[in-house]
């Protein structure tokens, strides 16, 4: 299989400047065809330049850029044609309905007529084909997005914080779309603030901090390098049973709730600390122990650090 086969994206030693700045410095990845890749960024990361070239909107300084086997420099009509994008922020006209605003996006773009249904159908709208855009929910107008992006029938669509501002519910009604379009086959390449959107939904994620790549993986790949520890928590527990845990070598760090969080290496640790617990004479308190989240490995590489020995409480919100 040559590389055009087996990847929709390759970005080869990318650099972009704007006079002075260099937004972009030396960023090489590629995405593979037919999953998930998240492409995640603090603002001003260079997250948004890097896509804008790959979507050929804008022209590297140097390196090399291929979508589907083609330069982003010499074949954007080519790429154009076989790719999708939902910006963020979409908006379509108030006082035209969901089918209506499919057809319109069709005839735009030069596609003909879209099979309407058959988007309906990918993006789970097919009861609001007669509802106007003015009176859709945040999550389906986001819904009708990316049916918007799906119109040219794309190989690879580029998904802009599709989830921002949406309710828990809504926002897992979107990823059930983007879950369909993967099991169809399409890459969706998605951008996205939210730490438990990228680990649940992408195969591959790349983080991007101060116009270079960090780090790039699996979400367990990348939790097995760069966390590997376990979060314990422990419930309501007093001035006692804290300074029992420090005499051990552990810093707990206290929560609203009258807990305490804290990073211990195994889960042999765990047993330890219950066991001097009671040893002390100290009530055992509620426990809770999980892995870590790609949030926590994404605050230590963008430089959003956790004081050390410190896990986000509570897990990924």
């Amino acid at each position: 299989m040559n590389n055009s086969d087996e990847h929709a994206v390759v970005v080869e030693s990318l650099i972009k400047d704007y006079g002075s700045l260099r937004a972009v410095n030396d960023v090489s990845f590629t995405v593979a065809r037919g999953g998930v890749f998240a492409f995640l960024g603090p603002n001003g990361a260079g997250k948004t330049t890097t896509v804008e070239i790959i979507e050929t909107i804008r022209r590297p300084t140097s390196g090399r850029v291929r979508v589907l086997g083609m330069d982003v420099s010499r074949h954007k009509n080519e790429i154009l044609a076989r790719i999708g994008v939902l910006p963020q922020g979409f908006c379509s006209f108030d006082r035209i309905t969901v089918g209506e605003s499919i057809r319109y996006y069709s005839r735009l773009f030069r596609r003909g007529a879209a099979d309407v249904d058959s988007l309906l159908d990918i993006t789970e709208l097919r009861n609001t084909r007669d509802v106007l855009f003015k009176d859709l929910s945040g999550g389906l107008k986001q819904r009708l997005g990316i049916a918007i992006a799906l119109v040219n029938d794309p190989e690879v669509v580029f998904l802009d914080e599709p989830t921002t501002g949406l309710d828990p519910h809504a926002r897992r009604g979107v990823w059930d779309v983007l879950r369909g379009l993967k099991r169809r086959g399409r890459t969706v390449f998605l951008t996205t603030h939210y730490m438990e959107e990228a680990e649940l939904l992408a195969d591959t994620v790349a983080i991007i901090s101060k116009g270079r790549i960090v780090a790039s993986g699996s979400p367990d790949e990348l939790i097995d390098r760069h966390a590997p520890f376990l979060c314990l928590t422990l419930r309501r527990v007093g001035e006692g049973t804290i300074a029992v845990i420090r005499r051990m070598g552990f810093e707990p760090v206290g929560d609203a709730r009258g807990g305490v969080s804290l990073r211990v290496k195994h889960a042999d640790n765990v047993q330890e600390i219950l066991r001097a617990i009671g040893t002390a004479g100290k009530p055992l308190p509620g426990l809770e122990v999980r892995r870590p989240t790609l949030e926590e490995v994404y605050l230590e590489l963008t430089d959003g650090k956790m004081p050390d020995g410190v896990c986000v409480p509570g897990g990924a919100a």
